[in-house]
């Protein structure tokens, strides 16, 4: 995640890691330095993003203490109250993005935290809103959301390679099939936000009485397609309210 918003900000970056190697591949790749420790990175930076596994936090923030003057944290399963108590008296973020932050066309969901300068946190806000749409939400709902969003890039895959494969068994090539499948996502993506979002209208819109989209219907709804979503969601709710 971390490439992506990268990637997406498109700026020169100051950055860390934890020996991997990454940190001075991105910094080649956009510019900016790769620093030698996170501690490095806090006493150079206006903001900290924090892209770091969960259990990590209490040590970054060890790192940190004294140097960091603000934080904005991507972390999973690590609420407003757990990134306060890591780094009193520092204003801290919680955001959750999803993958098409790299292009600009992402889902941020925001948890707002109590008591932020309003000033800074309108900047960090426009700072994230370069990567697509940004979401308030209420903390107690973001782990429902990011198993809507932020796992929905590896669904909508997995929908467009089913139907890549479904048309190659039928005779088109997979490099024409994937165009027609991407490009109809696009598209469609882009109805259903000029229509309010009503999944239903566009539904009815496209669905004549017995024709070819209603008998295409019928037949997700006979493999259980809105059954296997409701179980995917219960699955990444349950494993992040561990």
């Amino acid at each position: 995640m971390a490439r992506a918003l990268a990637r997406g900000w498109g700026d020169p970056v100051l950055c860390s890691d934890a020996g991997s190697g990454r940190a001075r591949a991105l910094a080649r790749e956009l510019g900016g330095e790769a620093m030698d420790s996170n501690a490095a990175v806090a006493e150079r930076a206006d903001l900290v993003v924090l892209c770091h596994k969960p259990a990590q936090l209490g040590a970054v923030a060890a790192e940190l203490a004294g140097r960091v003057r603000a934080v904005a944290s991507v972390l999973g399963m690590t609420s407003v109250s757990k990134l306060q108590l890591a780094y009193p008296d520092v204003p801290v973020f919680r955001f959750m993005p999803n993958a098409p932050v790299e292009v600009r066309k992402g889902v941020v969901c925001y948890s707002p935290a109590p008591s932020v300068d309003q000033r800074l946190e309108a900047d960090v806000l426009a700072l994230f809103e370069r990567l697509g749409t940004v979401v308030p939400i209420a903390e107690s709902l973001i782990e429902v959301a990011m198993g809507v969003m932020s796992v929905a890039p590896a669904y909508q895959a997995l929908l467009a390679e089913a139907q890549v494969d479904a048309a190659v068994r039928h005779g088109i090539g997979a490099a024409l099939a994937s165009r027609l499948v991407v490009e109809t996502m696009a598209g469609t993506a882009a109805l259903l936000a000029a229509r309010d979002y009503d999944t239903l209208g566009v539904r009815r819109a496209v669905t004549s009485p017995g024709g070819s989209t209603a008998r295409g219907l019928a037949a997700l709804e006979r493999a259980g397609v809105r059954a296997a979503f409701q179980d995917a969601l219960d699955a990444v709710v349950v494993w992040s309210s561990r």
